[in-house]
Order: C-alpha cells, then structure tokens, then sequence
C-alpha cells in the first residue's frame, strides 16, 4: 500500500509519499481554502503513485472529519468529505497529534508545535490525545504569547523567554515525562528549555505512513457516519487561490 502524507500547517503544506526520499511543499495562509489545499496536493504530487491519504489537520477532527476550523487559515474545512475529494480512502488527525505520535518513545510525553499558531497533543501510554491548550487564556491565549505573530513583533529573545514559561506551566499542569517542541519556529533555539527535546517534522510522515499500518481500526460509531449531503466534498470557491 501506498501513503501520501499531508501536513497542512498555516504557512506551508508539505507532502510525501511511499517511496519517495524528498517532501514536496507550498505556501499556505490565511486565505487558503479546503479546496485550495486539495488542488494544491494533486497538483504537486501529479507524479506520484498513491492508493491512500494521511492528512494532518491543524485543527480538532473526530472519524477523519474536521470539526472545527483551522485558525489560521481560511473558513470552510468542516464538513468537508476528503476521501471523496481525493477519490482515496482518508485518514485524517489533528497535525499535532500527528507530530506526537512520531515522536513518542514511550511512557507521556507533550508535544507542542511552535509553528504560525501553537499545536499540542499528548501521548499517554502509546495513545494519542489531540489538546487545545493554545486557546487557554492566561492575559491572552498562549497562541498570543508564543504564535509566530510574537515572534516578529518581539523578536527571537524574548520569544524564547515566552516559550520557557509556557513550557513550564503547561508542565506543571500536566505532569509530562518529556516534552517534545516540533514545528518550524524551534530551529529558533540555541538551547531548549529544561526537560524538552526537539521534534522532526519528518515525525508527521513517520506518524502518517504508520496510521495505516492498523488500518481498520476505527470504532463503528466512526466506519457508520454518513457522508455530509450537505459538503460531501470540496468545491471550486471564488477565494481560491485569488
């Protein structure tokens, strides 16, 4: 069988597949769309062989559905049926959680993804469990105080104080064993804070390559939803790529 892997994170979506040795990406942004998004994919994997897709979704999703939209990018992803769009069976997971799987090395670990907002996920025992602690207010979101608008307005130094103070919070919070800090904006540290390790974004491949290694493993509740009649699939929109 073979995987193409989508990471789709707010400044880029970054592609492999079975086979191949070097991940493919284009821009994204506040603009783009599910449909922008799904065209973009076809487009820049035209030459690649796939039977099955892995999407890793920077938002909640529940039965390889989005439940709620991407906050940084455009509106509309809800609902939206990706296995039709693609014409490929799909699985789809938050792109943190994605992350967390690929790094796991056992016992619980938090993983939190400095990129244009702030992901996070964790992994207990060998089972995932996608968060939203970037929404938790503490004089504004910690996305406020650690998101990749923070780190151009204040630069890279104080941005790192930021990042060491959520870190520890969250920590004392949640009792991690060890914290994993992925996404682009960690190649920002000359030396990470106290009990953390660097992610690889290479880990959401790993991660979506090894979903459907169990394949089949979704509850009934998920294999009986119906299809959304409503946006059973993706449709061209006059905000694409406009």
């Amino acid at each position: 069988m073979s995987v193409l892997v989508v990471d789709v994170g707010g400044s880029n979506v970054k592609i492999l597949a079975t086979g191949q040795d070097q991940p493919r990406k284009f821009s994204s942004g506040p603009r783009m769309t599910a449909n922008w998004m799904v065209s973009g994919v076809k487009e820049l994997a035209g030459d690649w062989k796939y039977d099955v897709v892995s999407i890793g979704y920077p938002g909640l999703a529940l039965c390889d559905r989005a439940v709620s939209e991407p906050p940084n990018l455009a509106p509309g992803w809800v609902g939206v049926d990706f296995q039709s769009a693609f014409g490929r069976p799909v699985k789809l997971i938050n792109d943190a959680t994605m992350q967390a799987l690929g790094s796991y090395r056992g016992s619980k670990l938090l993983f939190l993804g400095l990129g244009t907002g702030l992901g996070s996920a964790m992994v207990v025992d060998g089972t995932a469990a996608p968060m939203e602690l970037a929404r938790l207010h503490k004089k504004g979101t910690y996305e406020d105080y650690v998101g990749a608008a923070r780190l151009e307005k204040h630069g890279a130094k104080r941005w790192r104080k930021h990042v060491a103070k959520v870190v520890a919070h969250l920590s004392g919070a949640l009792l991690p064993d060890n914290v994993v800090l992925g996404g682009g904006n960690v190649k920002k540290f000359k030396e990470l804070p106290p009990g953390c390790r660097a992610g690889d974004n290479t880990n959401a491949f790993l991660s979506g390559f090894r979903l459907w290694e169990a394949a089949g493993t979704h509850s009934s509740h998920c294999r009986q939803q119906p299809r959304n009649k409503r946006n059973p699939g993706v449709k061209p929109s006059n905000r694409d790529r406009s």
